[in-house]
């Protein structure tokens, strides 16, 4: 499944490359060059990967998912920890309607559920709510 706006190793590398070659070919250029070359990675890096470079030396160096795009939208500069989901209630059968309850192991006989969808989040779906960016 792939994550919106988590850059993969490729393009990170691919990143630093043409960052390299920038201040490798800098080394007569003007201070409006290196203006221009700077503007053009910031713009770069936001369509790219939805954070400036400053943002995303913040996010390697906290582990959060932080960035200025964010800001824009009106929410908080890093990510918050999302907590994990509330367990679905346990519904049962009764005469004509669905009984739900918040705490199954208090119903005497235990009856079966409703559905039999899951419980709780797979490994996989844990690991994708706690990751840290940059997914290295």
């Amino acid at each position: 499944m792939a994550t919106v706006g988590l850059p993969d190793r490729s393009i990170l590398c691919g990143m630093a490359r043409l960052l390299l070659l920038l201040v490798l070919a800098g080394c007569a250029a003007t201070p409006e060059q290196l203006a221009t070359g700077a503007a053009a990675v910031g713009v770069g890096s936001i369509a790219v990967i939805q954070r400036s470079p400053l943002d995303a030396a913040y996010s390697v160096l906290s582990g959060k998912d932080c960035s200025i795009v964010r800001l824009e939208q009106g929410k908080n500069y890093c990510r918050p920890v999302e907590p994990p989901p509330e367990p679905p209630p346990y519904c049962t059968r009764s005469l004509g309607v669905a009984d739900c309850w918040q705490d199954p192991a208090s119903l005497p006989d235990h009856p079966p559920p409703l559905g039999d969808g899951p419980s709780a989040l797979t490994p996989a779906q844990e690991a994708d709510r706690t990751r840290r960016w940059p997914n290295l």
